[in-house]
């Protein structure tokens, strides 16, 4: 190599490394961003509630006496628990158990006169046969066998008229006694008592036909729980019974409970200025949940409809319009724009089926300004979770 062409390629070096000292100086910020790997885990399609579902007791009774009168017996006292068939109310009832006394009394009464009249048709009988004896011997008239026969017939019809005398008292008592329960309130189930609407000597009024009133007494089964919660009338068609859920609950923070859904609404409901909606509801699978809750908590449900496991996933806000994601090369500080071909998809994740592989990174900070195909970028270490 000649002197004068060692100078030129002295010259074109020292040029080259002028340019790209004043590229370098003369280059964009590189744009602070968020990213996240792409790797291996569960994808879930699911369906939420529109609006808060509601905690409720799988039995809960409203009762109230089914005439009115004073409140002579209540024993209870809210959040008492109590057995089925407890008494947890009862009307002043004085003047019933005395009628039931009183037809107690006639209807044994009318069964001992029964008796005695059956007694005198037993004997009526057993003398009209003996006459039939004495006939075939001749020792009596016809007219004495007729007469004894016809006796013994009247006794027994009146025997027969005394035990259905008998019967009719009997059954009276058992008319007065239903007249006495309706005096009362018994416990239909096992359950707590929620709320008691009335004190010792006030009186208490059935409801008229078509005006509620507030019942004397709730009970709540709070050994079984369930969510009733809205959903889209679009999504109604995806949901199956038997399907899994998850539910969480304003007064127990992000815990989720596991549950499955037990029943779907056969009709939409349209309510005013409301998007329609189809109730749905979910039980709890494991019976320890229960134990905790109280029936009107506010709940919400997330309906599984279908979950890919080990499969590869990104956070859903890194997806773009059209499918698209800006993936970051950290040895270029570039971004790249890639096209991807998604699966299942959430609020959380998007399943990619084809387009990224696992540990490419994708940003996540999409709306940051100058985030684009091509920009030159590093990752934000202060925010970077």
């Amino acid at each position: 190599m000649s002197k004068h062409q060692q100078h030129m390629l002295i010259f074109f070096m020292v040029l080259a490394g002028i340019g790209t000292l004043f590229w370098y100086n003369t280059r964009p910020e590189p744009i602070a961003i968020l990213a996240t790997q792409a790797v291996k885990g569960t994808v879930e399609q699911t369906v939420a509630n529109t609006r808060a579902g509601t905690v409720k007791a799988c039995r809960r009774a409203r009762l109230s006496p089914s005439t009115g009168g004073q409140i002579a017996v209540l024993d209870i006292h809210e959040g008492d628990r109590v057995k089925a068939g407890s008494l947890l109310l009862e009307l002043w009832n004085k003047d019933l158990t005395a009628e039931i006394n009183l037809k107690e009394h006639e209807a044994k009464a009318a069964k001992s006169t029964a008796h005695a009249i059956c007694l005198q048709a037993d004997e009526a009988q057993r003398e009209a046969n003996r006459l039939a004896t004495l006939k075939q011997r001749g020792l009596v008239s016809i007219e004495a066998i007729d007469k004894a026969s016809t006796s013994a017939k009247s006794q027994r019809a009146n025997c027969e008229s005394a035990r259905v005398s008998a019967q009719v008292s009997t059954a009276r008592v058992g008319v007065s006694r239903a007249q006495l329960e309706r005096t009362q309130l018994f416990a239909p189930f096992d359950g707590v008592i929620a709320e008691i609407n009335g004190e010792i000597s006030e009186y208490v009024t059935p409801s008229p036909p078509g005006i509620p009133t507030p019942p004397a007494v709730d009970l709540i089964d709070n050994s079984c729980f369930y969510i009733t919660a809205p959903i889209d009338e679009v999504d109604a068609p995806k949901v199956q019974l038997g399907q899994p859920a998850r539910i969480t609950l304003d007064a127990f923070g992000e815990q989720q409970f596991p549950g499955s859904v037990r029943r779907i609404a056969p009709y939409v409901l349209d309510m005013e200025k409301q998007a329609r909606t189809v109730e749905v509801e979910v039980e709890f699978t494991r019976k320890e949940d229960i134990e905790q809750l109280l029936a009107g908590y506010s709940a919400d449900v997330e309906i599984i409809l279908e979950a890919h496991t080990d499969t590869l996933r990104i956070p859903a806000e890194a997806v773009l319009e059209g499918n698209r994601v800006l993936r970051f090369l950290p040895d270029d500080e570039l971004l790249e724009e890639v096209k991807i071909r998604p699966g299942l998809s959430n609020w959380s994740y998007t399943e990619v089926i084809s387009g990224l592989k696992p540990g490419d990174q994708v940003v996540t900070s999409i709306d940051r300004k100058g985030v684009e195909d091509g920009a030159n970028a590093v990752l934000d270490t202060e925010q970077q979770p």
